[in-house]
């Protein structure tokens, strides 16, 4: 097992970049990436970081060549011959040759396009801008670098014993949680923290301590490069990305309210079974699932990623029922913001009624609060989200008016089309 402290203590070591392959990445944004290839990959969308957490100040924080090294790390990546014959060859889903011959073609030549970096109030503007299916692969290896980088700012006070100590407390806390997980009976959990994680060496860790703690419990991770290395499951479906930019290039009111079931309907001419999860809450789940085509009331479950999470899932069932649908034969999976106490709790709440099912994130892989002083090490709300396609801004509104994003005036008549009323605003830990 590798030394994680030590390997931090010399952390400058170019053998431990940030980013060390283009799979070190979310097996959704690969599985979308492959579907905007084949639909839309002439559009033009631009990618921006956002700190939620502005209380951060991460241009004060993290030194800027240090970022550029990083990013410029990253560009010069491409597809290993192991990893394209994993790509290739593996099953994922049931599914042998999930991705296509001419999708693969054009991931072995792609190298990630330029950037754009500015310093402005404390905060860093990073920009990534062209054809979709490139810019999009940008979003998971930048997230991981600031958080990363924003880790090592902190470590880097610390010398080698209160290292050994802080990462010796960090694995028994990640093996309590697992500890109380264990009893559950029929816990089905993945590893969803990639793009908020502590470290690749880190959530390689905690893969590991749920591969030994939990068994058949554990279901794979979402970082492909880390289910390639383990030989697990990756684990991902789709993202709200595709509904926004979807979204942007509607020409109309009528085209906007098609929009996101239109990428479903693309979604389901390529993939079956458990990749047909719907994601309902971009533009407001009530909404959404009152106007859905009867065809996706056929489709095997829902991800549940704002808003109360059981208020999400009790729409999802009368949803089902309403439609003709056994809520018991159909899969939830809650995403948001999870730690052990919730997973149990909704766990025991619906457990008989459908599949549940944990995608569990950043408190998972990067749960360092209480470790040092001040709490330097706590995570925090950073995204990087489409904000325009073809020159037009992007909208998201969630469940959760504080995830909401895109002009004052976008956004008013996106509520309107989508017809969105009040909503309840919930704190946004990450």
């Amino acid at each position: 097992m590798v030394d994680i402290a030590s390997r931090v203590y010399n952390h400058k070591w170019k053998i431990d970049p940030i980013v060390r392959s283009l799979i070190d990445t979310d097996f959704y944004k690969l599985l979308m990436c492959q579907s905007v290839f084949r639909n839309r990959r002439d559009t033009q969308v631009r990618f921006s970081l956002i700190n939620r957490s502005t209380d951060i100040r991460l241009a004060d924080l993290i030194d800027e060549g240090e970022l550029r090294e990083q990013l410029d790390h990253i560009r010069s990546l491409s597809l290993t011959r192991g990893e394209s014959t994993w790509l290739r060859g593996n099953t994922f889903y049931g599914k042998r040759q999930m991705f296509r011959p001419d999708f693969m073609e054009w991931f072995e030549n792609l190298r990630l396009p330029p950037y754009e970096l500015e310093k402005r109030d404390g905060q860093y503007e990073l920009t990534f801008e062209g054809a979709w299916p490139e810019v999009m692969l940008w979003e998971i290896p930048a997230l991981a670098v600031l958080m990363e980088l924003r880790g090592r700012a902190v470590l880097a006070e610390m010398g080698r014993f209160e290292l050994q100590v802080l990462y010796a407390r960090a694995m028994t806390k990640l093996w309590q949680k697992v500890e109380a997980l264990r009893g559950m009976p029929d816990l089905l959990i993945a590893d969803f923290g990639t793009r908020r994680r502590h470290s690749f060496l880190w959530q390689d860790w905690c893969v590991q301590a749920m591969i030994e703690g939990l068994g058949e419990a554990f279901t794979g991770t979402s970082n492909c490069l880390i289910a390639q290395r383990r030989d697990i499951e990756a684990i991902g479906t789709n993202a709200h990305e595709l509904p926004m930019v979807y979204a942007a290039l509607a020409e109309s009111d009528e085209a906007l309210a098609r929009a996101p079931y239109d990428v479903l309907a693309d979604w389901h001419e390529e993939h079956e079974g458990n990749l047909r999860i719907i994601l309902p809450d971009t533009y407001g789940t009530k909404g959404f699932l009152e106007n859905a085509p009867d065809w996706l009331a056929g489709w095997t479950g829902i991800r549940v990623d704002s808003g109360d999470p059981a208020t999400g899932a009790e729409t999802a069932i009368s949803w089902w029922r309403d439609r003709g649908e056994d809520p018991r034969e159909k899969l939830v999976i809650f995403s948001d913001g999870l730690d052990v106490n919730k997973i149990m709790e909704l766990h025991s709440q619906f457990a008989g009624r459908v599949r549940v099912s944990f995608g569990w994130g950043t408190l998972l892989t990067n749960d360092f609060r209480g470790l040092v002083a001040g709490d330097g090490l706590s995570p925090f709300s950073l995204v990087c989200k489409a904000v325009s396609a073809n020159g037009r801004a992007t909208v998201k509104l969630s469940d959760n008016p504080r995830k909401a994003m895109g002009p004052a005036d976008e956004i008013a008549r996106y509520k309107r089309v989508f017809g969105v009323g009040e909503q309840q605003q919930l704190e946004v830990f990450v």
